[in-house]
């Protein structure tokens, strides 16, 4: 009854992109990256965690629950961050949460229908610089077939001359995507908080 993978991959990417905007400034604990050390291409770590949340309303219960599956690429334009560009993959048959039959129900034909749609995709479209270290990435998320413009908000957290890390956060509804199971009860906006690590490739 959630689509977050969706967000996942739209984040994760991202992120990176963002601490290529913020290379202008300094981050705790050490000295500002320049633009032209941060460029260059990365992929996304496993070390990385993507999770998600769908609140219920009267405000108890809900679901959470996490990807453990994912891959991604993303370059960082050291002339034009808006020429950056990301490109990530989620698994949702990796999704994990805290029963198994809940598990089983968003791997389902009601949720994210992992039997015949096996990948949830992202591919960025333009990266915005909105602070000293955040930014916004927009992208086409595509899940279940469909595909839309997202939006998600990245912040760069640490950096050296091989690694990158920032958090992504995202708000995504989860009807447009055909997953309409579960409302009103359960919230049709999916809440994402992502830690992405890039690796220098």
């Amino acid at each position: 009854m959630t689509s977050p993978g969706k967000q996942s991959m739209a984040v994760a990417l991202p992120l990176a992109l963002l601490a290529l905007a913020l290379a202008g400034t300094p981050v705790a604990g050490a000295k500002a990256p320049a633009l032209a050390d941060a460029a260059g291409n990365y992929r996304i770590a496993s070390s990385s965690s993507i999770q998600f949340s769908v609140g219920q309303v009267g405000g108890s219960g809900g679901i959470a629950g996490r990807f453990t599956k994912f891959s991604g690429i993303f370059r960082i334009d050291g002339d034009e961050v808006g020429r950056s560009s990301v490109e990530f993959t989620l698994f949702p048959e990796s999704v994990r949460s805290t029963e198994r039959r809940i598990e089983d129900f968003l791997r389902s034909s009601a949720v994210f229908d992992a039997a015949n749609h096996r990948t949830v995709t992202f591919r960025s479209t333009g990266v915005s610089q909105t602070g000293p270290d955040t930014a916004t990435i927009e992208g086409v998320l595509t899940a279940r077939g469909k595909s839309r413009k997202e939006r998600f908000d990245v912040r760069l957290t640490d950096w050296n001359r091989r690694s990158i890390s920032f958090t992504i956060r995202g708000s995504i509804r989860r009807s447009p995507y055909g997953m309409t199971v579960g409302t009103p009860i359960y919230s049709n906006v999916v809440e994402f908080d992502m830690n992405i690590r890039g690796q220098k490739r």
